[in-house]
C-alpha cells in the first residue's frame, strides 16, 4: 500500500529530524545555481506569479528581477555542529520536505555511503496538493537515471551524478503544499543520508504550471509477445524523458539483438483495453496505430549503431553503463516535450519481434493534471535488486590494475590483486592493483601499454581509505598530473581523476608512482589502483 500522507503524520508524530526546518537560502553558506534550458510553457507572458520566470532558467534570464522568495530545507545541524545528516533504519521513513503555500522546486540535492543495496532499496516518494497517493515513486538511484544499483558519474541537463553527489534540476511546481519522503526497504541501516532542496514560494502559482511525476517500474521478464510499457497515464500533460534499463536473460547470436525494438508511442487513445498494433507483421483491421514510432532502441537515444563507441553522456541523451546484455540509457525530451490531452501509453518493443527474453525496467518523467493513475505497488524489497552475482561495473576502454601487476615492480612493499567485492562501491572489474607495505620515499614502477605514438589525456581510478596515503605520478622524469591524496574515512573508489596531458611511445611505457607522505588523519600509505583510462588529445 502507498503511503498516506496523514497516516504517515499521526503514526510518526513531529520531531526535528523528521520536519526539516524551511529557511531563506540567503542565509546559507553556498547554493548551486538553476542552470539549464528547462521546460514549461510561458504563462501570462511571464509576467504572471510563478510565471515564466519561475519556471525555467537561464544565463540571459539571471539579471532579470524573481518575483519568488528563496526558500531551503535539508538536512543540516540544527545545534550548530557539524552532524549534516540524517540516518535511515530499516523499514523507517525520513520526510525531506514537508511546505503547505505554492511554489517551485528548483534544485534537489543528496548523498550516502550508498551501495548497490542503499541505490536500489530507498525509495524517493514526492506528494504535491495534499494528494494521497504519490506523484513521485521511485527508488533512489534510479531517479537519477542509471540502472542496476550502480553509480556513474556523468552530466546532463536536468540530472547528473558527479564525485559522490546527485543532482536533479527538474523544475516541480505545486499549488497548495510539497511533501516529500524517503524509505528504506534495505534490512541495514543508511548512516549519513544528507540532502538540500531549493525552491522558490509565491503567494499563488498560475493554474497551467503543471505538476511533475517520475514512475519506476519493471517487469521480470517482459511477456514474449509484448512491447514493454515505460508509462501509461491518463490526463493532459506533456512526456519530458526516458531511463531505460535493459537486461537480456539468455545470449543470442548478437548480444544487442535486443536493441534492435523501436520505440511506439500512443497518445490520446483513450487509455481503454484497445489492441494495440506492437509493430509485429502488417497492421491488422481495428488495432490502434501508434503515433509516434522510432527505428530502433538506440536511436531512441539519439545514438547509433548499437552505441558502437561505447558510453557517453550529454545534455539530452547518454548512454551510462554498456557491457555485454547490460544497456542503462536516458533520453530528455527537454526541446521536444511530448504533449497528450487525453491520455499517454508510452512503450518499446524488446527485439524486433518482442522476442527476447529480457528484464526491463525504467523511470518514466512527465508532468500533467491532477489527479493521476494510482501506481501500481511496487514489487518485494528483494525484488528492486539487480541479478546477483551477473552484473559488473566496468570502466569502457579501461587499462586495469589487475593486468599492470605481473609487470609491476616496488622497491619496497608487495604488489598484488585485490578483490574488492567486500567493500561499498564499485571498482571496474571488482579488483585492484594493491600496492602495501611501503613508505614516505617508496616506489612503485608500472608499465602502461598504448596503442600508438602521441599525445593523451590520462585519466586514473583509484582507492581511498583510511590507511592510503599521497602520491605522485610521473612518466619519462615528468611530473603527471598534481599530489593526489587517497586518505578517506572508509575504503571508497575515487571516481575518475583526471591527471592531464603524457605523451607515450607505442607499446609499453614506464609510469612511477612515488609516495610522498600522507594525510594527517591517514595510518598508513597504502596504495590502490583500479584503472588509468588513456583517451587521444591534440
Amino acid at each position: 500500500m502507498e503511503l498516506n500522507v496523514k497516516n504517515y503524520q499521526d503514526r510518526v508524530g513531529p520531531s526535528l529530524h523528521s520536519y526539516p526546518a524551511l529557511v531563506r537560502r540567503s542565509s546559507l553558506k553556498t547554493l548551486s545555481t538553476v542552470a539549464g534550458v528547462l521546460l514549461l510553457a510561458s504563462v501570462a507572458s511571464g509576467q504572471a506569479v510563478g510565471g515564466t520566470m519561475g519556471a525555467r532558467s537561464s544565463l540571459g534570464s539571471l539579471p532579470r528581477e524573481r518575483s519568488g522568495t528563496a526558500m531551503h530545507a535539508g538536512s543540516w545541524d540544527r545545534t550548530g555542529r557539524n552532524a549534516d545528516y540524517r540516518s535511515i533504519a530499516p523499514g523507517k521513513t525520513l520526510v525531506l520536505l514537508k511546505y503547505h503555500g505554492s511554489g517551485i522546486i528548483r534544485h534537489f540535492w543528496c548523498t550516502f555511503p550508498g551501495n548497490t543495496t542503499a541505490r536500489c532499496q530507498l525509495i524517493l516518494r514526492m506528494y504535491w496538493d495534499g494528494e494521497k497517493h504519490p506523484s513521485v515513486r521511485v527508488p533512489l538511484g534510479a531517479f537519477f537515471a542509471v540502472g542496476f544499483g550502480q553509480k556513474v558519474n556523468y552530466q546532463s541537463a536536468p540530472l547528473e551524478e558527479t564525485s559522490g553527489g546527485y543532482n536533479c534540476w527538474w523544475p516541480m511546481p505545486f499549488h497548495k503544499s510539497a511533501y516529500w519522503t524517503i524509505t528504506n526497504e534495505s534490512r541495514k541501516a543508511v548512516n549519513g543520508f544528507y540532502w538540500n532542496i531549493g525552491f522558490d514560494a509565491y503567494p499563488h502559482v498560475s493554474k497551467k504550471m503543471l505538476e511533475f511525476h517520475a514512475l519506476w517500474r519493471n517487469e521480470k521478464p517482459v511477456p514474449a509477445g509484448q512491447n514493454y510499457v515505460i508509462l501509461k497515464t491518463t490526463g493532459r500533460g506533456q512526456y519530458v524523458g526516458t531511463a531505460l534499463f535493459m537486461h537480456i536473460l539468455h545470449k543470442q547470436p548478437n548480444t544487442f539483438e535486443f536493441l534492435e525494438g523501436n520505440a511506439m508511442v500512443y497518445i490520446d487513445d483513450g487509455h481503454g483495453k484497445h489492441n494495440y498494433y506492437q509493430g509485429i507483421g502488417a497492421p491488422k483491421p481495428g488495432q490502434i496505430m501508434p503515433a509516434i514510432e522510432d527505428t530502433g532502441t538506440e536511436d531512441y537515444f539519439d545514438s547509433g549503431w548499437y552505441f558502437d563507441s561505447g558510453t557517453y553522456s550529454a545534455p539530452y541523451h547518454g548512454c551510462l553503463i554498456k557491457q555485454p546484455g547490460y544497456i542503462s540509457a536516458y533520453r530528455w525530451y527537454i526541446a521536444d516535450p511530448i504533449p497528450f490531452k487525453k491520455s499517454i501509453r508510452f512503450t518499446i518493443q524488446v527485439g524486433p519481434d518482442d522476442n527476447v527474453k529480457a528484464d526491463y525496467a525504467s523511470v518514466a518523467y512527465w508532468y500533467q493534471t491532477q489527479p493521476h493513475p494510482i501506481y501500481p505497488e511496487l514489487p518485494s524489497a528483494a525484488a528492486l535488486l539487480p541479478p546477483p552475482g551477473r552484473f559488473r561495473f566496468s570502466i569502457a576502454n579501461a587499462i586495469t590494475g589487475q593486468h599492470l601487476v605481473p609487470d609491476a615492480k616496488a622497491g619496497t612493499g608487495t604488489v598484488i590483486v585485490q578483490k574488492m567485492a567486500g567493500f561499498t562501491g564499485s571498482w571496474s572489474k571488482g579488483t585492484q592493483l594493491w600496492w602495501h607495505g611501503q613508505s614516505v620515499g617508496s616506489r612503485l614502477l608500472l608499465q602502461l601499454p598504448a596503442p600508438k605514438t602521441g599525445n593523451y589525456l590520462l585519466l586514473g581510478y583509484f582507492t581511498k581509505a583510511p590507511d592510503y596515503g599521497i602520491f605522485q605520478i610521473t612518466s619519462h622524469g615528468h611530473k603527471i598530473g598534481p599530489k593526489i591524496d587517497c586518505y578517506a574515512g572508509h575504503v571508497q573508489p575515487s571516481g575518475p581523476i583526471t591527471l592531464g596531458r603524457i605523451h607515450l611511445h607505442a607499446g609499453r611505457n614506464p609510469l612511477r608512482i612515488e609516495m610522498t607522505g600522507k594525510n594527517p588523519k591517514s595510518a598508513g600509505y597504502m596504495f590502490g589502483l583500479n584503472a588509468l583510462v588513456l583517451k587521444p588529445a591534440p
